[in-house]
């Protein structure tokens, strides 16, 4: 399918139902012309579908007064934790954790914890055909994280949403954020470039790859560095788990095992339960990245030299891909690319750039 400029929704960015495919891969590179086929995996999703979505529709009345959130309240004092999934519309994996904290009857020992579906409408849009494009439904609700937008007209969907459960996240102590990836890499902890989210991710102990986020890279905000999770002085604090491909049933399994770790480490778990669910892992010291720049797709022609899934490392001035005449260059030695996108859309994120530290 050839390249089109797509339309955009009222909030002025690309709207998820209208976006054409078109290989991330250079077609026309000198870098590529011999790579045959280097990019031809599928038009619609570079991996199986393993997993597929669930009627949820029955969690919608939770006991908050806000559809799809349930709270669950020891009487003890302790931490507020939230663990919240779909941010994204089609990552599967955190619905997987929360089904199976309700189905297993999990209860804070002490403090609160709460569940949050929070892109529902988004997750209700999957189409099989077209298994990337429910990511969200207007606009990302991983970038409505700033006051202008939360404060400004924008009617999308997700700054609606995001306005709903702006309490919820504010009274969380602790917050795990539940995403997945689009390539089959390996899972990942992202968290602020703040000393308190450091030691949270180091004392989950898996996963041990960490992308450190320093702050402002992503336009619009990421809900890990809002408000009071974005304080150093402040003691609340927020992870992102990245668990591993959006439909791989592995990603499902990493979200509980993460959750139950997550939940652990707030004391919240019975010690007999955690002990039976708990897997054990070895101790192993995290490679630890730190994001440079995000790169925002142009122009329609935008592409990358090679087929790039994630953590492939060039060297300096290494040409990673283009983006109508800027070339896009590795600013510096071993630097990684994290997250590449499948699908290239202009107004939208392309590659993320990171430094191995």
């Amino acid at each position: 399918m050839g390249a089109t400029v797509i339309a955009t929704s009222q909030a002025g960015v690309p709207n998820a139902r209208t976006v054409p495919f078109r290989p991330a891969t250079c077609q026309n590179c000198p870098e590529t012309r011999n790579l045959a086929l280097v990019s031809i995996m599928s038009s619609a999703c570079p991996a199986p579908i393993e997993v597929l979505p669930v009627d949820i529709s029955g969690l919608r009345h939770g006991n908050t007064g806000i559809d799809y959130v349930h709270r669950f309240a020891s009487g003890r004092p302790g931490p507020h934790v939230v663990v919240n999934a779909l941010t994204h519309g089609n990552e599967f994996c955190g619905v997987t954790a929360l089904l199976w904290l309700l189905k297993h009857a999990v209860r804070p020992r002490h403090g609160t914890l709460t569940l949050s579906f929070a892109n529902v409408a988004a997750y209700e849009r999957f189409d099989r055909e077209r298994p990337l494009d429910n990511r969200f439904v207007d606009r990302d609700f991983n970038r409505v994280w700033s006051q202008d937008i939360l404060a400004g007209d924008d009617r999308a969907e997700e700054v609606r949403r995001a306005r709903e459960l702006l309490p919820v996240y504010a009274a969380a102590d602790a917050l795990l954020d539940i995403h997945s990836t689009t390539y089959a890499v390996r899972p990942m902890l992202v968290y602020a470039a703040l000393d308190k989210a450091r030691r949270l991710a180091t004392d989950l102990r898996t996963p041990t790859t960490h992308i450190v986020s320093p702050g402002a890279k992503h336009a619009g905000g990421l809900l890990i560095e809002y408000g009071k999770f974005g304080d150093p002085d402040a003691p609340n604090t927020a992870l992102v788990v990245e668990c591993g491909q959006h439909f791989a049933q592995r990603s499902g399994e990493v979200a509980i095992q993460t959750t139950l770790r997550f939940l652990d480490r707030f004391g919240m778990l019975d010690p007999d339960f955690a002990a039976a669910w708990i897997a054990p892992v070895p101790d192993t010291k995290p490679d630890i990245y730190e994001i440079s720049e995000v790169r925002i797709c142009k122009g329609p022609s935008a592409c990358f030299t090679r087929h790039l899934e994630g953590f492939e490392e060039f060297a300096a001035g290494e040409l990673i891909g283009h983006d109508g005449e800027d070339e896009i260059r590795a600013p510096y030695d071993r630097c990684a690319v994290i997250m590449p996108k499948f699908q290239l859309v202009v107004g939208r994120e392309m590659v993320t750039l990171a430094r191995r530290l």
